[in-house]
């Protein structure tokens, strides 16, 4: 008999949600906005603190439109974590920039502040400032914000933060994606709440909020026929999916629970095993532990890959971890700071040793003694 499957991460529906969604069905709001979207907004803002929220189709298309409100364009430069997914900085070039990538750190494997202060030196001698900032929170644990906004805020760049993995997660004390001038969110449905699809901006500043909105829904000008003065985008979230988020969010605190005990299982797993190390987790901040990551030792016998085929033969689903941006084939040409100059860089390196662990919260005790 076929073992059974132990996946990395699936949608975890918890029944609350159907009650949201039957309210969008018997109010007959079943197109993008509504109820559902405006009380979604409200609650996910006080949540995490902060006054206002935009819910839109996906998490990259919050960033797209928080980058568009920076003004970035077409001959302008943005610098963006490189140890990431394509849609942190894919927004960039929607817009014209050109990306400029900043290698991670090895206490948290997020931006280099070191690698940051260098980039910003060099273009600040050839008059150049980057438009913004794109600082990703990865796999759920915070960029090391207090040196990354000083730097930022020496130079007058705002800062766009990436948490679209840290929902839940904080930096001392205050929750991730309220640390930049404007924070994204993403509800895939590989994330720890999801509405299927969507993200969401949020932010204090309620005019940027609002701008984004109006963008998000065709930018139409408020008129009795279609009035279009700018440029907008089909960005909005339908008040179903938000319906759902709305059931997801009620579960949110209880997730964050389950995917720390995912990791201390892993920790406890693996204490001992001089060949495997985790994630580090900062003493800065409280990681959500949306995915458990290791590394394998310096010079081991054993690959990622190999991990990954001996998992995948046991029907144990695991990945890679992000491929850094300067790797990729299409931002090869791209500038890029590493960690330190003259080694290899701290983003390779993890990618190198890395795999992503099953981290699925409805992993049962079985199923993590199995992974």
């Amino acid at each position: 008999m076929d073992k059974k499957p132990i996946r990395l991460i699936t949608p975890h529906m918890h029944g609350e949600e159907i009650k949201f969604v039957n309210e969008a069905f018997e109010s007959n709001w079943i197109a993008p906005l509504g109820p559902q979207v405006d009380a979604f907004e409200q609650e996910v803002a006080a949540y995490v603190g902060v006054k206002a929220a935009a819910a839109l189709s996906s998490g990259t298309a919050a960033i797209h439109l928080a980058l568009k409100i920076t003004g970035a364009g077409r001959g302008d430069v943005v610098f963006c974590s490189t140890l990431t997914f394509a849609g942190s900085c894919n927004p960039i070039v929607y817009e014209g920039a050109e990306p400029i990538f900043i290698d991670s750190e090895p206490d948290s494997w997020n931006m280099s502040p070191d690698a940051l202060e260098r980039a910003f030196s060099d273009c600040s001698r050839v008059k150049r400032l980057p438009r913004a900032v794109i600082v990703v929170d990865i796999y759920g644990q915070s960029a090391n914000f207090g040196p990354i906004l000083d730097i930022c805020s020496t130079y007058g760049v705002p800062v766009i933060e990436d948490a679209v993995e840290a929902l839940g997660a904080k930096y001392q004390g205050r929750h991730c994606g309220t640390l930049g001038d404007l924070g994204i969110y993403s509800f895939n449905g590989n994330k720890i709440i999801t509405t299927s699809g969507g993200g969401m901006v949020v932010s204090d500043d309620e005019a940027a909020i609002r701008k984004i909105k109006f963008w998000s829904t065709q930018a139409k000008d408020p008129a009795r026929h279609y009035e279009h003065s700018e440029l907008g985008y089909n960005y909005r979230i339908s008040n179903v999916l938000a319906a759902i988020g709305r059931g997801q969010l009620r579960v949110l605190d209880k997730r964050l629970e389950q995917k720390k005990r995912i990791y201390e299982s892993y920790k406890a797993g693996f204490a001992g095993i001089d060949e495997i190390g985790l994630m580090p987790v900062a003493a800065y901040g409280e990681p959500n532990h949306w995915l458990s990551v290791i590394t394998l030792a310096e010079g081991s016998r054993v690959s990622p890959l190999d991990v990954m085929l001996a998992l995948e033969n046991e029907n144990i689903e695991s990945r890679p971890v992000w491929k850094p941006m300067q790797l990729q084939p299409f931002y090869k040409n791209c500038r890029f700071y590493p960690h330190r100059d003259g080694r290899k860089s701290v983003s390779e390196d993890i990618f190198d040793r890395g795999v992503c662990l099953p981290s699925d919260t409805k992993l049962t005790d079985e199923d993590l003694e199995r992974s």
